[in-house]
Formats: structure tokens, C-alpha cells, sequence
């Protein structure tokens, strides 16, 4: 096996590790704030999608570009809309007036 691909599979099992313990170790207060940063770093993968869909390096590039693009949108919005459903939860209901 090649040196950088076995150094580029140790960094993405590292990271994996290291991310889950992280993850694990929030308190579930905290969860939303959390879920809130992650949406940012989503947005940097949708912007680095654009990028690649846009290099016109060959079709087979623009077609993975599409397909990075569509998947970052997805995953964007629906954190949103869970980030979203999750404040909703911490508001107080009001009263109906009598």
C-alpha cells in the first residue's frame, strides 16, 4: 500500500475517533449550540462543492461536483430545520388568555 494513502487513512480514522469522543462527551444542553457550529462547517462543504462543480476539468468532475453540491444543500437545510425544531423545543408556551 502506498505511504500517503495509508497516512491519509490513519488521519480520517483518527479524526473519526477523536470526533466521536468529542460528540459523546457534550452535554446534551449543549447540543444545539453544537448543531448550529456543524451547520457552518456544512456551509464551507457546500461552497467547496461549487468549486469542484464549477473546474470544468472533464465531465466525470462535474457530474461528482453536482452530486457534492446536492448532498451539501441536503444536508444544510435539514440541519437547519433540526437545529430549528430543537429551540423550538426550549421556548415557553404561552397562556391562552381566558
Amino acid at each position: 500500500m502506498n505511504l500517503q494513502l495509508f497516512e491519509m487513512i490513519y488521519i480520517l480514522a483518527l479524526a473519526g475517533f477523536l470526533g466521536f469522543e468529542v460528540i459523546r462527551r457534550v452535554p446534551p444542553l449543549l447540543h444545539t449550540p453544537l448543531m448550529s457550529a456543524t451547520n457552518a462547517i456544512s456551509g464551507i462543504s457546500l461552497v467547496g462543492s461549487l468549486v469542484a462543480a464549477g473546474s470544468n476539468k472533464g465531465t466525470l468532475s462535474t457530474v461528482l461536483g453536482f452530486i457534492a453540491v446536492t448532498s451539501a444543500t441536503i444536508n444544510v437545510v435539514g440541519g437547519f430545520l433540526v437545529t430549528d425544531r430543537m429551540l423550538k423545543m426550549f421556548k415557553r408556551k404561552e397562556e391562552k388568555p381566558q
